[in-house]
């Protein structure tokens, strides 16, 4: 599981700074020219819907001096990407709220259901999921499968943290701040050991690679989101 990526792979440690750099929810020239896109532009909800619906929710998310913001109790339910993705890299500057819960989801074997991979996110100190559920539940895990690296730095409760997500061929990396937190093989032995034991083993065809939108997930809690940009890889 922890054999090299790909040659360049080091090199995404100093392209997030690129990434991450210059006014929120823009590309550089650099990037338009390396294939990334903006799936929220901070203006409007295009590109993204309510989970099984065709229209985005009336209440709960709201664009809001250029983030995508959930509010505490809002609801509206998660909202996803209109498109699919299969192959690409992924990403994006979240903070929580206190006693704050929610996730990206990718890999979704139904994409009417809000079931699939989960990159957490949370209020590591407070939210009883992070503190009872053990280092599977905490920011930065792929949710309920595998733990953080002990390396990763998650920045307080408030502050905006930098995360990526690599999902090209059955390979899967997760970053958080410049820091790799996860790394695992689609259709493995080691996952289908971890699946069985998890919360998804009954989910059918959980964990198996395919194309599936993009989830933010609503967790009843208050979460922002900017900078949300991906480029499809070969």
């Amino acid at each position: 599981m922890n054999k090299p990526f790909f040659p360049s792979l080091v090199a995404f440690c100093f392209l997030s700074r690129a990434v991450f750099a210059g006014e929120p929810n823009t590309l550089s020239a650099e990037e338009s020219a390396a294939g990334w896109k903006l799936l929220f532009d901070g203006k409007t909800t295009t590109g993204w819907v309510a989970l099984g619906k065709k229209e985005f929710p009336s209440k709960g998310w709201t664009v809001k001096d250029g983030t995508l913001h959930h509010e505490k109790a809002g609801g509206g339910g998660d909202i996803v990407t209109t498109d699919r993705y299969e192959n690409f890299e992924l990403t994006f500057d979240w903070k929580i709220g206190a006693v704050g819960n929610s996730g990206l989801k990718y890999n979704l074997p139904d994409p009417t259901q809000g079931l699939g991979f989960e990159f957490q996110l949370i209020d590591d100190e407070h939210h009883p999921d992070g503190i009872k559920g053990g280092a599977l539940h905490r920011t930065g895990a792929l949710y309920d499968l595998v733990a953080p690296a002990p390396a990763q730095k998650v920045n307080p409760v408030g502050e905006w943290n930098e995360s990526r997500l690599i999902v090209k061929g059955n390979h899967v990396e997760q970053w958080v701040n410049g820091t790799k937190s996860v790394t695992v093989e689609m259709g493995s032995d080691e996952l289908k050991a971890l699946i069985a034991k998890s919360k998804y083993k009954a989910v059918s065809a959980f964990g198996l690679k395919t194309a599936s939108p993009l989830l933010l997930q609503d967790h009843g809690d208050e979460v922002t989101f900017r900078n949300v940009k991906l480029r499809p890889l070969n």
